[in-house]
């Protein structure tokens, strides 16, 4: 008896349930529904049209707002300038020099009251060339670790492109996949629309029970938030890839969906072959060893000692001219003033209490961590381009599944709408059908642009191919 009673409770508390919700139901299907507003970025005063954005066109106009890609090539630019002023250090400097020495006489010394000059007027006129050989210059170490820098910084910027390719890439199809799955919402909310009018039609010819009416409007309502969902999706896919191509934010735009046509995947070898090449990670990492070389090699060269050459050539004379009579003795009548003198110097160090050495202990030390870290890269590199590639296989296998499974879901459930007008299926498996070909749309077109994202990242190592 108890249980009896038990499950009397229950299914009297279920008819109310579907009592309470036909009267909701029926009140909605009836009221006008609203649709969303979504607020957008003003567009301009007169309407033109959308640009047509390639993938390639999105990723040319990246390139020129992106901050760090352009920071990056700032530096690779200024990287290039700090080399060329290092080897310029390393030249011979030619300057020129004039000067006049004026100095108070004293009536009985032709020189004047300054035993450093011949004259109370002295005219200097001279042409310096000079050259310092300290280590550094013999060696040419600043300059190789000049060099060493300016390739590091160029691998970065070559890694920032990379990078900011695969950022649009992922943007872009994603503003594609959006794209289709607000088609496809789209789509599943006219099917669940016709679909309660076909039950509202079948109920009022009594072919029908009104739980079927029920089930297909609390289908059209769910079918309506997903809409409303996917439309709020689609903006926000497209504000994000505003925010990348155009300096100022602008949605007048339209994507080329070509996610049907992505390359194909080479085989392994072949990947290995140009990561082995192609690899600005690892480059870069070898190139911060050289720097670490060239810093121990400096240290090394402090030990040696520096030279200096200095020719001067012009004139130090009493008169501005090439030859003239000397104060100091007017005997002598008129001499040439244009002649040369040089000086040349060496310096070796002594003792400076082990800084040198110090500094040498330093930079073998920074070249040690330098090789750890070399050896470290390498290794993530390799283990970095197994996954890359495995992810891509994966996804490459993952749209041949997708696409198989988003074509029976669409001939399911045109066979179940057939089944139901002939009155042979059920709501609940109509119901079912538009919920499975809308899934499998939707996991077709997320397949899709995870295979192109895959394919952008594994480009990281090797570049296009």
């Amino acid at each position: 008896m108890h249980g009896s009673l038990e499950v009397r409770c229950r299914a009297a508390v279920l008819v109310i349930a579907f009592a309470v919700l036909a009267c909701r139901t029926g009140a909605q299907s009836d009221a006008p529904q609203m649709a969303v507003q979504l607020v957008q970025p003003a567009g301009p005063d007169q309407p033109v049209a959308p640009v047509t954005v390639t993938l390639q066109d999105a990723i040319a106009r990246a390139r020129k707002i992106d901050t760090q890609y352009l920071s990056s090539i700032g530096d690779a630019k200024n990287a290039q300038e700090d080399r060329l002023q290092t080897r310029n250090t390393m030249l011979p400097s030619a300057s020129a020099t004039s000067q006049y020495l004026g100095t108070e006489g004293n009536g009985k010394i032709p020189g004047g009251r300054f035993v450093t000059n011949d004259g109370v007027h002295v005219y200097r006129a001279w042409g310096v060339f000079r050259q310092d050989l300290s280590p550094d210059t013999y060696l040419g170490t600043s300059y190789h670790r000049a060099k060493a820098a300016e390739a590091l910084a160029q691998e970065k910027a070559e890694i920032a492109q990379r990078g900011l390719t695969v950022t649009v890439t992922k943007n872009y199809y994603g503003l594609t996949a959006a794209q289709r799955k607000y088609t496809a919402a789209q789509q599943a909310l006219d099917q669940a629309k016709h679909f309660l009018e076909i039950t509202q039609e079948s109920e009022r010819g009594g072919q029908t029970a009104h739980s079927d009416v029920v089930k297909a409007q609390i289908q059209a309502e769910q079918q309506q938030q997903t809409f409303d969902e996917a439309g709020l999706a689609m903006e926000d896919a497209r504000l994000s890839l505003a925010v990348l191509l155009f300096p100022t934010l602008n949605e007048n735009f339209s994507v080329v969906d070509d996610l049907g046509t992505a390359v194909s995947l080479p085989g392994f070898a072949d990947i290995q072959g140009m990561a082995a090449k192609q690899n600005p990670f690892l480059r870069a990492a070898m190139e911060t060893l050289q720097e670490a070389d060239q810093d121990v090699a400096a240290a090394k060269g402090a030990f040696l000692p520096s030279f200096s050459v200095e020719m001067d050539y012009g004139i130090e004379a009493n008169h501005f001219a090439l030859r003239s009579v000397v104060s100091a003795d007017p005997m002598k009548g008129p001499v040439p003033n244009l002649g040369y003198f040089v000086t040349a110097g060496v310096t070796v160090p002594v003792w400076d209490w082990g800084t040198l050495r110090s500094k040498l202990h330093q930079a073998e030390t920074n070249r040690e961590q330098a090789q750890v870290e070399l050896s470290q890269s390498q290794r993530e590199i390799l283990a970095n381009l197994y996954e890359a590639y495995n992810e891509a296989s994966v996804a490459r296998e993952a749209v041949e599944s997708a696409r198989r499974a988003s074509e029976l879901g669409s001939e399911s459930l045109r066979l179940v709408n057939l089944r139901y007008q002939a009155g042979e299926s059920t709501a609940l498996e109509v119901v079912d059908a538009q919920n499975t070909a809308t899934q499998t749309n939707i996991a077709f077109a997320d397949t899709q642009v995870r295979y192109r994202v895959a394919l952008a990242s594994l480009q990281m190592f090797t570049g296009s191919f």
